[in-house]
């Protein structure tokens, strides 16, 4: 009979690609080696950034590094690797907050992004794993701008057998999501998940209609949306960052899907997103499959890369 892997093993899977390159840079600067020098820490900093942990952070790491280096502190693979793993820790867990659930439901959530980080597949996902939790979820088509955008939620809501508000292409998406709250307190389902248009940062008036979507919300259910989530692909890198700076302003964005982890080297990601947005990861996607969204965990993240 198999078993099916764990959040654990198919956390480490889907990280296959950074673990492996962090860890064999890290090994390569510190073998052989007498002592920790200039140069093993430049080979060092060559491996966090190329995993993308990002500048700041790599700055940290490294000067604590000096630091204890000076003071005869660390002198071998394992004690740099702990010392590494212990900072990463801290910054994850310094932005981590409870997950926020309505007093009674419906819990909304609204998920936002730029077209192609896999925003719709992500709602798709994120529905799955809400039911396998032994939730009720609705979903809510207010993406109508793209004709496509509805079909391809109707295809999820197909596949999870989640039921689907929606109106014609052009609609007002508040109009629709307006709907959907009805809807959604009607049936007393547990969860409102509601797609938005895939709209470009630099779109003023469509960060304006975001706005308008949360202040629907916020009418028909006092202290919606509950969750804002910004879809983000892991493999973005640093402009990834700066799109994501432009929609935290302007949509109160409260956590973070992070897209397509598996197929990344880049995945310290994680780490400068988390960092620079101050914002908690909510959920990983590590792979191709219906149940490859993860809740995120800064402690398995971190085992992950380094065990």
């Amino acid at each position: 009979m198999s078993t099916k892997p764990s959040l654990l093993e198919r956390l480490k899977a889907g990280i296959q690609k950074t673990r492996a390159g962090l860890m064999e840079k890290i090994e390569d600067a510190v073998s052989g080696r007498k002592e920790i020098d200039a140069d093993v820490l430049d080979e060092l900093e060559y491996a966090l950034i190329t995993a993308d942990i990002g500048a700041r952070t790599t700055a940290e790491i490294l000067e604590r590094i000096r630091q204890r280096v000076e003071r005869h502190l660390v002198s071998d693979s394992a004690q740099l690797k702990a010392l590494i793993k212990e900072h990463l820790l801290e910054i994850l867990e310094a932005t981590e907050k409870p997950v926020v659930r309505a007093a009674e439901p419906p819990t909304v959530i609204m998920v936002v992004g730029v077209n192609g980080a896999g925003k719709t597949t992500s709602i798709g996902k994120l529905t799955r794993r809400l039911q396998s939790e032994g939730k009720t979820v609705l979903l809510c088509a207010a993406d109508t701008f793209r004709a496509a955008a509805i079909e391809q939620l109707e295809v999820w809501a197909q596949r999870t057998g989640a039921e689907l508000i929606r109106q014609q292409p052009g609609a007002d998406p508040s109009a629709v999501l307006f709907d959907a709250l009805q809807a959604a307190k009607a049936r007393k389902v547990d969860y409102l998940i509601a797609d938005t248009a895939g709209r470009l940062h630099t779109k003023t008036n469509l960060m304006a209609e975001l706005e308008k979507m949360r202040r629907t919300a916020a009418r028909v259910i006092p202290d919606a949306p509950h969750e804002t989530l910004l879809v983000l692909e892991a493999t973005t890198g640093q402009n990834g960052l700066e799109q994501a700076r432009k929609f935290t302003e302007s949509s109160a964005v409260t956590g973070i899907i992070l897209t397509k982890l598996d197929g990344t080297a880049k995945g310290g990601v994680v780490v400068a997103i988390s960092r620079e947005l101050n914002l908690p990861i909510r959920y990983v996607g590590v792979g191709e499959q219906v149940d490859d969204l993860l809740p995120f965990d800064p402690h398995n993240f971190v085992d992950s890369l380094f065990d």
